[in-house]
């Protein structure tokens, strides 16, 4: 067998980062030579995140073959070369539904099913179905140990090491090494007590990332060491970052990828992380800066936002330029003036969601970015919203809406496509009565760009590929009307004639569409969207809003 494994746990409390500390290590491997790629199961029993509530589980990152996914494949993406997608996320619910359908087929033979070896069985395959393709696959449990729902998955991995022998496998945990202020020192109890859970069902780790605030003292990294059973150099310092692009320079610091190595016996170039450093470099010390609004309803919860936040950041550092985020609850903008909550925006961006709550405080930004010149970047939702707020004070229909909002709106400017035809050629038919999950257009489709356009002068190409999540769409029934009324329709799908990308010609910098770009940009080859959007904020802070755009590049590490 080709590949080896690195199997990662986390300890004490959620939210440590894991999924940063295995797209570092990726990233870290990567910078050696090594190809790689990563796994995330995660235990709950839904089948995915789509239906879930993003404050309770943070964004929904799309893959270019349609798969709703945990946002942590989206920080695979961005640190590595890897290209996630349906066999690269696993939950509780997709384990149990296989091993379920293999019974009723009579795969079992009239055997009990069980959890062990069945459950356990499945998990495995879903690790083996990603080697030989590349030297190293990372594969990252969620939860924490001592979850009744990772049992399953726990066990798995224990399995695998004597499957595929120790020196093809590698376990690192994640716990946490708090600073008391009041005793004034680390703790080590925490860790101490998290190594014991996950040796209870039988997992001793090789490594320990401790996550803390300060770096560790030897003093303390002997005492973990110590009483987790594992050797000095593999006490390994994960401390708190400025920026979550300083994680791979950090680890390497500490020696953590060299540790790996040796402990996999893998032989490997020296590690090239200039470029890393470049990136750490231009982040921490940017010549501008630019205040960006970003209008929604999940505003509480950054996590939510993952994807867009770290594209908004990609887009300044294309300019050279720090970003400084406003979330706006769009809510609150239904209530109180625009002025109040937007002055001193250099730029308004309007993201994805689904949900009649807070729309017409995007309707709202919508029109006071576009009534005073600032530079509008409507995303999914955000696209439709700019449509309708078109439509009302542009085009004079009033009473314009989403069917989703309004079922008997007499302007539905957007609405339920009931039929289409996907990527695959296959005709899709859904109505307002469909499961809410697997019924919308997603992942991956093309798009035709139209001549002197913004769109097409950020990509500099004509047909791009870009990847969706939604169910409405512009009604074409309307597009002649708007258009006469000065929306551009920018960008088509080229089958089906679905209006993908609007813009506005007497604008600065006004766009709109229908896919969600946040999902392929990398911090070190920005979305030419978003940095074009920031360009025009720059300008629009100068008081010189057009800027002279350059044709730029596009994204190259994916198609399209």
């Amino acid at each position: 067998m080709r590949s080896k494994f690195i199997f990662i746990t986390g300890g004490v409390v959620s939210s440590l980062g894991k999924g940063l500390a295995s797209a570092s290590i990726g990233a870290l491997m990567e910078s050696r030579g090594l190809t790689v790629s990563l796994l995330k199961f995660d235990p709950y029993i839904n089948v995915d995140p789509g239906t879930m509530n993003p404050f309770q589980h943070g964004e929904v990152f799309v893959t270019d073959d349609a798969a709703e996914t945990d946002l942590d494949l989206g920080h695979y993406e961005r640190y590595t070369h890897a290209e996630m997608g349906k066999k690269n996320n696993f939950t509780t619910g997709q384990i149990y539904d296989a091993v379920i359908s293999k019974e009723r087929r009579g795969e079992y033979l009239g055997g009990t099913v069980q959890v062990i070896p069945h459950i356990t069985d499945e998990i495995k395959s879903k690790v083996l179905d990603l080697a030989d393709n590349v030297d190293l696959v990372i594969v990252e449990v969620g939860g924490t140990v001592g979850d009744i729902e990772s049992l399953p998955f726990l066990e798995a991995i224990r399995q695998l090491r004597s499957d595929l022998g120790r020196e093809n496998t590698a376990y690192i945990h994640l716990t946490l090494v708090p600073y008391i202020e009041t005793a004034g020192e680390l703790k080590t109890k925490p860790t101490q007590h998290s190594v014991k859970a996950l040796r209870e069902i039988g997992i001793q780790p090789d490594i320990l990332l401790c996550r803390t605030s300060r770096f560790l003292t030897p003093q303390v990294k002997e005492k973990i060491a110590l009483f987790c059973n594992v050797d000095k150099d593999a006490v390994i310092t994960a401390k708190d970052v400025e920026s979550i692009y300083e994680v791979p320079v950090a680890f390497h610091q500490e020696g953590l990828d060299n540790r790996l190595v040796e402990l996999l016996n893998i032989w490997t170039g020296r590690p090239n992380l200039r470029p890393w450093d470049r990136l750490v470099r231009k982040v921490k010390n940017p010549k501008r800066s630019a205040s960006i609004a970003v209008v929604g309803k999940y505003v509480h919860l950054k996590d939510s936002y993952k994807s867009l936040h770290e594209a908004l950041i990609h887009g300044g550092i294309a300019n050279d330029c720090r970003v400084n985020l406003n979330y706006v609850d769009c809510e609150r903008m239904e209530k109180e003036k625009a002025d109040g909550l937007l002055k001193g925006a250099h730029g308004i961006l309007v993201p994805g969601g689904f949900g009649q709550r807070g729309m017409e405080g995007k309707i709202k930004a919508v029109q006071y970015a576009r009534e005073n010149k600032i530079p509008f970047f409507g995303i999914c939702l955000g696209m439709q919203a700019a449509v309708i707020e078109f439509a009302r004070n542009v085009a004079g229909l009033k009473r314009a809406n989403s069917s989703e909002f309004d079922v008997n709106t007499t302007a539905p400017v957007i609405y339920l496509m009931e039929q289409w035809v996907d990527r695959e050629k296959v005709v899709q038919k859904r109505d307002i009565h469909s499961d809410k999950g697997g019924t919308m257009r997603l992942g991956a489709y093309p798009c035709k760009l139209v001549e002197r356009s913004v769109a097409l002068r950020a990509y500099n190409r004509k047909m791009i590929w870009e990847r969706h999540r939604h169910r409405y769409e512009f009604n074409n029934e309307y597009k002649e009307m708007l258009t006469k009324s000065g929306l551009k329709v920018s960008g088509l799908y080229p089958d089906g004639d679905l209006v993908e990308v609007i813009e506005l010609g007497d604008h600065p910098w006004f766009l709109g569409c229908q896919f969600h770009p946040e999902f392929k940009s990398h911090p070190m080859d920005p979305h030419p969207l978003f940095r074009d959007f920031i360009k025009a904020s720059l300008g629009n802070q100068r008081g010189d809003s057009s800027g002279k755009r350059q044709r730029g590049r596009t994204v190259s590490r994916k198609k399209g």
